[in-house]
């Protein structure tokens, strides 16, 4: 379980192309402080599992599930990344329940600077936007996020410099991908009434 407030801006080090997988080095001194053989450290949203730690680097095997449901295939020597421990039992949960199980991909598509903070919109598959609601969370490259405005293939952000000087926010250009995960709650909230055969937003004959 994570919080999607990122510690730090690591790098990838070495990918290792498998016959249906990957193996990614990575290097982040913070995460690394006291890892562990399968330890769980979140990649731009996903959650991964030390294989090896050596130093301030360490490696991750990424199955093909996840290459495809992710944007880490699109990773390579020198792309940085977003990087999280799982969040300790007792500590504040600073942004949001995150599990770094990612729902799909968008793609940032403009970014309007401002004095002070900066607008991103970014585009959203048709599947996810029942979940993404204005003033809600959603998790961007492992981020917890505010939406600002949420369309049917679209949502915004609004970046502070905070974010956008310790996260890739602050590198991604127009067309650049992004991996998104939507509040778990809505999902389960839909589930629970989906089986009770209620809709959400309508209340029950008798209520």
């Amino acid at each position: 379980m994570f919080t999607g407030i990122v510690e730090e801006l690591g790098e990838v080090t070495a990918v290792e192309i498998l016959d249906d997988a990957s193996r990614f080095r990575l290097r982040g001194p913070v995460v690394t402080q006291g890892a562990q053989h399968g330890d769980s450290i979140a990649v731009n949203g996903v959650c991964l599992t030390v294989v090896e730690h050596e130093g301030d680097e360490f490696t991750a095997d990424v199955m093909a599930e996840t290459l495809n449901r992710s944007s880490l295939g699109a990773l390579t020597v020198g792309s940085r990344v977003n990087l999280e421990r799982p969040m300790a039992v007792g500590e504040r949960l600073g942004g949001h329940i995150v599990q770094g199980h990612v729902d799909g991909t968008g793609a940032v598509i403009e970014r309007k600077p401002s004095e002070n903070w900066e607008i991103v919109k970014i585009s959203l598959p048709a599947d996810l936007s029942r979940y993404v609601v204005e003033k809600g969370s959603i998790t961007v490259d492992g981020i917890s996020l505010t939406v600002v405005d949420a369309g049917p293939d679209f949502f915004t952000v609004s970046l502070i410099p905070t974010t956008l000087d310790l996260t890739t926010l602050g590198h991604k250009q127009p067309g650049d991908p992004v991996n998104l995960e939507v509040d778990v709650i809505a999902k389960y909230v839909e589930r629970l009434l989906g089986a009770r055969g209620e809709q959400p937003g309508v209340p029950e004959a008798g209520r």
